[in-house]
């Protein structure tokens, strides 16, 4: 028996001797994923036929090392229930691809399937999740662990060896497109959330690829895959904490950004793929390149097939969609790499599909069981939606309403009624019992509890340009209302039309209608066409005004919070957004979400994050100076005591702590450890989450909390990239709702410097 047919040899001992027996061009082939998967099928009813673009593919390097998308589906893809991959049918393609490539690969190699999971599996029925920054918003990792198990279940009956999945980005300016893909402007939240779904998708057999590394969230001036221009401390405090929590969580591979740091493309920066990843975090999974981005690198090398040999040089493994790693041949040929380096990437993609079993078992089962996972059978995507609301302003205790009163009630705002507006980019065409918008929310709620609450629902206006006649029907039936809902926002989605880059961007915003998504970066953060001017006119009603925001970034809170009374801010929060909405309104559930990123006043002010250096007077323009909402802020329906029992010590860096509901509903509490350094060898920043807790306490109810405080919280970078742990000054303070419970300082004496 040849040594890689041997199950019981290790995954690389089997890779290595297989290695042995692969032909250049067949090494080059385990390197390529060129293929949009979607492309690799049509649909004719119930058959599926496999292209020839996919079958000239898969005989030209007599195998395949990847796939990508087989199953996605949404206007990019043009993949939807008529021409995609449901019930039986997405297994049955699955084995049709997996069987065309081992049947015209001489070794018999399978081929890797990976898919799209950047807030649940982007196919048709996928199990749908809130976005990234709405699940940070919920301050829970232990409940997106649940609900990323929930996808994982899902892709592992579908047959998805590797979900690609948005968790390394930092949220530094809020005009960037992609800001709902962030787990929030904090490395500290944001790598607790990373690790958390790359355990709940690796606990049901399915490896995670992270993405994007690194440092796409700084940007110059919020503009999608534009500079990061930081240098290797800014880089090491806020964008690498994530990537190292996701791998140290069991990440099998992780992709590299689009974006340049300091002059370098992360797809050819050897320091950060090399000598950071593999060498200082041990790293020994897949380094997979963004769509395109090698071929990109044309602008540094002017030579495509130069492009794929300094990219491979660099540390990446596997291509996406580009046609330079197809050049490799070439690149050997001409000296511009070596096989050594083929072999070394070649052997981590063999390693993995051995890993895996895929030589034991390549097929799935042909069933629908994977259609099985609901929102009704698996409610975790619907808790996570309800724990992401934040409640920003509740003047008057005009929340929660009182569903037992004959309240006269105007629903209205374009997003009212917009299911595709609550789910964000990268999204699949969803059924539509499969969604609760807020319109059906409150009604089912109404109707559900008996209530005798009448809700009148108008448009209001559009959710893009102008919209006079709306108006004015809005504004007449304020004033017969005794209370108004104004839901506003924006939509990452993509169903209204528009134009794609072959990457998947949207190629032309003026085509579209969307002011958030990938590509999608703003200038202004203003709420799109007449809906600030709809608040203003409801504002001038004399009603109340409840103002349920729907967004996937900030938008300037100035104006909004000048005409509202209460404000909900929603981050795209899923199919289940519109229950959520409707149990927390009529205060069914408690509001339990905190903000993962500030929210400023102005666009001038940014950047707005907590968490800056010492070094300057942040937030301070004579104009305006601190956000309007800050990181970690949030209302609950009632208040908590607290009594410290023990503070933090050098001998015991923990906070000891009681909380108590003293009001007289349930609510949940989210206290939130700070430290700030002001004795060091570096500048430090003005604060910086260093732990946090969550949990629900009963009307009177007290709970102890302990807030253990990680060394990595009291070390700093010193001048030779050595973290070290400074004698000097701490002070701390613990809070909640964006304001202090409880503050004091302790000092590190035995450090190192």
């Amino acid at each position: 028996m040849e040594g890689y047919k041997d199950p019981r040899l290790s995954p690389a001992e089997r890779a290595a001797d297989l290695l042995g027996r692969m032909t250049l061009r067949e090494k080059v082939g385990q390197l390529t994923q060129r293929l949009y998967g979607f492309a690799c099928y049509e649909r004719r009813g119930e058959e599926i036929l496999l292209t020839e673009e996919f079958r000239q593919e898969a005989e030209r390097y007599g195998g395949m090392g990847a796939l990508y998308g087989l199953y996605r589906a949404d206007p990019w893809s043009g993949r939807d229930f008529s021409t995609g991959l449901d019930g039986v049918l997405a297994p049955r393609a699955r084995n049709l691809v997996q069987r065309y490539v081992l049947d015209h690969s001489r070794l018999g190699i399978p081929v890797l399937m990976t898919s799209e999971c950047p807030h649940g599996h982007q196919g048709l029925d996928g199990y749908l999740l809130p976005v990234n920054l709405a699940s940070a918003a919920a301050w829970s990792p232990r409940l997106l662990e649940e609900a990323a198990g929930v996808c994982g279940r899902q892709l592992r009956e579908m047959g998805v060896d590797l979900a690609l999945v948005s968790a390394l980005d930092i949220l530094r300016d809020p005009r960037w497109g992609r800001s709902e893909e962030c787990f929030g402007e904090d490395p500290l939240l944001a790598s607790a959330f990373a690790a958390a779904v790359v355990r709940g998708i690796r606990s049901q057999g399915v490896d995670v690829c992270l993405k994007h590394f690194c440092a796409q969230g700084e940007t110059t001036g919020g503009v999608n895959a534009s500079a990061a221009r930081i240098g290797p401390r800014e880089l090491r405090e806020i964008h690498l904490p994530a990537a190292k929590a996701g791998i140290e969580a069991g990440a099998a591979a992780v992709m590299a950004a689009y974006n340049e740091i300091d002059g370098l493309y992360c797809h050819a920066n050897a320091w950060l793929l090399r000598e950071l990843l593999r060498g200082e975090y041990g790293f020994s999974g897949l380094v997979v390149s963004d769509g395109l981005a090698i071929d990109q690198l044309d602008a540094v090398t002017g030579d495509r097939t130069a492009s794929g040999a300094l990219a491979l040089e660099a540390g990446v493994d596997l291509g996406l969609w580009d046609t330079a790693f197809g050049q490799l041949e070439e690149a050997v040929d001409r000296g511009l790499t070596s096989q050594e380096r083929i072999d070394g990437a070649a052997g981590r993609v063999l390693e993995l599909k051995f890993r895996r079993g895929l030589f034991e078992e390549p097929f799935v089962p042909e069933n629908n069981h994977w259609q099985g996972y609901t929102a009704k059978s698996h409610p975790q995507a619907a808790r996570l939606a309800e724990e992401s609301v934040v409640l920003l302003k509740n003047a008057g205790n005009l929340l929660p309403l009182d569903g037992t009163k004959p309240l006269r009630i105007l629903l209205t705002g374009p997003g009212a009624g917009d299911l595709y507006g609550q789910l964000g980019d990268y999204t699949p065409p969803i059924r539509p019992e499969a969604g609760v918008t807020v319109r059906r929310g409150l009604e089912e709620w109404i109707r559900r509890k008996g209530s005798p609450a009448a809700l009148a629902c108008l448009p209001g206006c559009r959710r893009f340009g102008p919209s006079p006649e709306l108006l004015a029907q809005a504004e007449q039936a304020a004033g017969a209302a005794d209370v108004v809902i104004a839901v506003l926002g924006g939509t990452s989605s993509r169903f209204e039309g528009g134009r794609f880059q072959d990457n998947g961007a949207l190629a032309d915003q003026e085509e579209a209608s969307m002011d958030c998504g990938e590509n999608v970066d703003a200038a202004l953060l203003r709420l799109p066409g007449d809906q600030l001017e709809l608040l203003r006119r409801l504002r001038g009603t004399g009603k109340p005004v409840i103002t349920v925001l729907i967004q996937g970034r900030p938008y300037e809170m100035a104006d909004i919070d000048a005409c509202s009374d209460g404000i909900f801010c929603c981050f795209y929060p899923g199919p289940a957004g519109g229950t959520a909405l409707a149990r927390l309104i009529f205060g069914e559930a408690a509001p339990a979400g905190r903000l993962p990123v500030s929210l400023p006043d102005r666009a001038g002010q940014l950047p707005v994050y907590y968490n800056y250096k010492d070094s300057y007077q942040g937030m301070r323009y004579c104009d305006g100076a601190r956000p309007r909402y800050a990181f970690g802020g949030g209302l609950t329906y009632t208040r908590f005591a607290c009594e410290l029992l023990s503070p933090p010590r050098e001998d015991r860096p923990a906070l000891d702590f009681t909380l108590r509901n003293t009001g007289e509903r349930r609510a949940c509490a989210v206290p939130q450890l700070y430290l700030r350094r002001t004795q060091g060898i570096a500048v430090s920043r003005v604060r910086a989450l260093c732990a946090f807790d969550k949990a629900e306490l009963a009307p009177g109810e007290e709970r102890a909390f302990r807030l253990d405080i990680p060394r990595e919280s009291l070390t700093q970078w010193d001048g030779k990239g050595r973290e070290v742990l400074p004698p000097g000054r701490m002070e701390w303070f613990l809070r909640d709702g964006g304001e202090d419970l409880l503050r004091g300082s302790f000092v590190l004496t035995a450090g190192e410097r």
